[in-house]
């Protein structure tokens, strides 16, 4: 199949069931909020290197997870009960966003978060669309992850730890929140070992699209939602009343 160069002068993206074996769609554009938004809505995502030209992509099957599916292991459980961080919400998103840039990749010699990348997210959190979840060791920021909310849909795009089970903690929190605030799924975009111990598992490409389809309309989860998430992450109700227990 062939990959289809993007047009300057105008945001549109070809049909995602078009892409490459490979996940591979199209190449070209920029990385405005409007582009970017458009392909999240579309289930299309960025992910290119330093020196390639910007990549669009949207692979079959899709790596997702359900909130409802979400498994937290015996010894995370362990750690949840000793409560070694404080989880905050959309506290320090630029600073999430340059500590996945910078964090150790196995097998990999560089990093996708590129320059470019890091001031294209933060503008879209500038847009309430782009989020971050962080776990706090003191005031010191030692884990973490972000994504982009499209409607009910939370698209994750990177975490990094610096402190044992940080980004684990902050991400399971972040999943329990997701759950009780009716988000539907999780786009977890590729396949990770570390993810799929959580609970994530492919689907088709044409079921994740459906899925997207009936939730990214409406007002789904309003900004408001994600601006109060930090004073519930940091009450009792994060603390003693989740599931993972």
């Amino acid at each position: 199949m062939p990959v289809f160069r993007l047009p300057d002068d105008r945001i549109v993206f070809p049909d995602p069931r078009a892409a490459e074996p490979s996940g591979l769609l199209a190449v070209g554009g920029d990385l405005s909020v409007e582009r970017l938004l458009a392909a999240y809505r579309a289930g299309i995502f960025p992910w290119f290197g330093p020196d390639e030209p910007i990549l669009w992509w949207s692979p079959d099957p899709r790596f997702v997870l359900f909130p409802d599916e979400l498994h937290v292991g015996r010894s995370l459980r362990r750690a949840l009960r000793r409560r070694p961080y404080e989880i905050r919400f959309d506290h320090a998103f630029a600073e999430v966003v340059r500590a996945c840039a910078r964090a150790p990749r196995p097998g990999q010699s560089g990093t996708w978060i590129t320059d470019d990348m890091i001031e294209a997210y933060v503008r879209l959190h500038e847009a309430g669309v782009a989020h971050s979840i962080e776990a706090y060791e003191g005031d010191t920021l030692v884990g973490g992850l972000y994504g982009v909310a499209v409607g009910r849909i939370f698209c994750g795009e990177s975490m990094f730890a610096r402190a044992d089970d940080a980004s684990k903690i902050a991400f399971v929190r972040g999943i329990e929140w997701m759950r009780r605030h009716g988000l539907e799924l999780v786009d977890c975009q590729v396949r990770t070992d570390h993810l799929e111990r959580f609970g994530a598992r492919p689907i088709p490409r044409d079921r994740f699209l459906a899925q997207l389809a009936q939730n990214r309309e409406g007002p789904g989860l309003p900004t408001g939602y994600w601006a109060d998430a930090g004073a519930v992450f940091l009450g009792r109700s994060l603390h003693g009343g989740d599931g993972v227990e």
